[in-house]
């Protein structure tokens, strides 16, 4: 499949037009929803428009949204991938996983994997990952992927911290 990334446990495989319910379903689950939504429901025609966005980036710009799963496995853990936010001039690192995904290391791989692709593929010289402050889970993995606190903003009346690595940083 083209943009299949794969780790030493994962495969990381885009999101496709058929994939929209299991979006719908992935990003509704109480725990992913709480810091990617703001704790709220999203419905099926937002699912299917960011899907079909995912599409188009993938076409266009060869990134977007993986799904993740363990190798041998059907079983979808969460997602990872690089996605518009906040008005940033290019796409920011973004990691989601199940609650009982969580832990083990599959987000900073998976992570890992985007970032490698991102420098290397794409020609990206900085990434940058946002996470809300309360969420110090997400914080660890952008610290353990080598990101630097960079600023705290205010997006969407929430405090949101923003992590950022360079390439050069990547490669040293």
């Amino acid at each position: 499949m083209a943009f299949q990334l794969n780790t030493e446990r994962l495969i990381l495989s885009p999101f496709t037009l058929e994939d929209d319910a299991l979006f719908l379903r992935l990003n509704n689950d109480a725990f992913i929803r709480k810091y990617m939504w703001d704790d709220e429901l999203i419905n099926e025609a937002t699912a299917k428009e960011i899907i079909a966005q995912n599409e188009k980036y993938f076409k266009e710009n060869k990134y977007g949204i993986w799904k993740i799963q363990l190798k041998g496995q059907t079983i979808i853990l969460g997602y990872v991938g690089l996605w518009f936010f906040f008005d940033e001039p290019q796409p920011q690192l973004i990691y989601a996983l199940l609650q009982p995904n969580t832990k083990k290391g599959y987000a900073r791989e998976a992570s890992s994997a985007i970032m490698k692709y991102a420098f290397e593929s794409l020609g990206f010289d900085y990434l940058i990952a946002a996470t809300d402050e309360p969420h110090a889970e997400s914080q660890k993995v952008a610290k353990a992927l080598g990101m630097a606190f960079v600023e705290k903003r205010i997006e969407n009346e929430k405090p949101t911290l923003f992590f950022r690595i360079d390439k050069e940083k990547y490669y040293n």
